[in-house]
């Protein structure tokens, strides 16, 4: 009796051991980007969901889900199933500087499981062509002597332009109206059309390639490969004490199993390897860069904290 019941125990067991060993993705993965397509969120994320697709083995699917600086993609994510199977391409504004402006439905600091990052990316502060500026110190002159005239485009309230556009302002000593647009795609083309006069954000690259903007200053780790003739607006004496805007992770809800957690980072990291991959997000304006779960935990601890203090100092809300 005493071996039927143990054999009975084993056998009702292994199918429960059998599904513990399988891989945790068996259905497909939904990649949210925040953000409209043609952001550099958007561009980012579809480089890497091809990648882990193959790494994977499984479909990961992007979704684009925009609106309030990137806080209704995040919001889905955060109330999803902690199962690895809706995961969050963020980017900083969505976790460091939304949340601050408002009830955004999620707490960046406890409804979300951090995994990986693609990387720190550099910016540009490009004004329109029409504008009689060449340098970032005519800028801020033009500003100053023309108060209330100069307004600037962003991809919307909370995102990472919002704030660089109003810590330029601030740090510059003029005054400046924001102009948020559902998406980074459509600011830029805006100020390309002269609709804004200036603007903060990688993906005015291709504008400033094509004459349809002109670059002042790159923000980032030293001058941008891309635009290395372009000083990096500390050379200016500002930007030191930014608040970092500019990185690009990959979360999952909060409660999502560490072994799955361990996993994609695992895979996301490698592909950072490919050679594709890098040279794509480099393209974008990224320096990829490898963090493990902790230290990307730490790092927007750290951003969050800095981000609300000066959005308070600024007022604004």
């Amino acid at each position: 009796m005493t071996t039927r019941r143990i054999l009975l125990a084993g056998l009702l067991a292994a199918p429960a051991l059998a599904r513990a060993s399988e891989p945790f993705a068996t259905r497909p993965l939904r990649y949210i980007c925040p953000f409209p397509p043609g952001a550099t969120n958007d561009n980012v994320s579809r480089v890497m969901a091809r990648s882990l697709t193959q790494r994977l083995g499984v479909a990961v699917v992007v979704e684009n889900r925009a609106g309030a600086g990137g806080a209704v993609g995040a919001r889905l994510v955060a109330e999803s199933r902690p199962d690895g199977l809706t995961l969050l391409n963020a980017s900083a504004g969505n976790l460091t500087i939304a949340p601050h402006l408002g009830n955004v439905g999620y707490d960046p600091l406890r409804d979300f499981a951090p995994i990986a990052i693609a990387g720190e990316a550099f910016s540009v502060i490009a004004v329109n062509p029409s504008l009689p500026v060449r340098t970032l110190p005519e800028l801020i002159a033009y500003g100053r002597s023309n108060r209330g005239v100069l307004n600037y485009g962003s991809a919307g309230i909370g995102s990472a332009g919002h704030l660089r556009g109003a810590l330029l302002a601030d740090a510059g000593g003029f005054e400046a109206v924001h102009v948020p647009f559902p998406g980074s795609a459509p600011a830029a083309n805006a100020l390309a059309a002269g609709d804004v006069h200036f603007m903060i954000d990688p993906i005015l690259a291709p504008h400033i390639e094509a004459n349809r903007a002109r670059a002042l200053a790159t923000l980032g780790t030293g001058r941008w490969p891309a635009f290395a003739e372009v000083p990096n607006v500390t050379e200016f004496g500002i930007g030191a004490d930014w608040p970092s805007g500019g990185w690009f992770g990959l979360f999952a809800p909060a409660r999502t199993p560490a072994e799955i957690v361990a996993r994609l980072n695992q895979e996301f990291n490698a592909s950072l390897d490919e050679p594709e991959v890098d040279a794509a997000l480099r393209r974008f304006g990224l320096s990829p860069e490898k963090l493990a779960p902790e230290a990307l935990a730490a790092r927007l601890q750290r951003d969050h904290a800095a981000t609300g203090q000066a959005l308070r100092r600024l007022n604004i809300a």
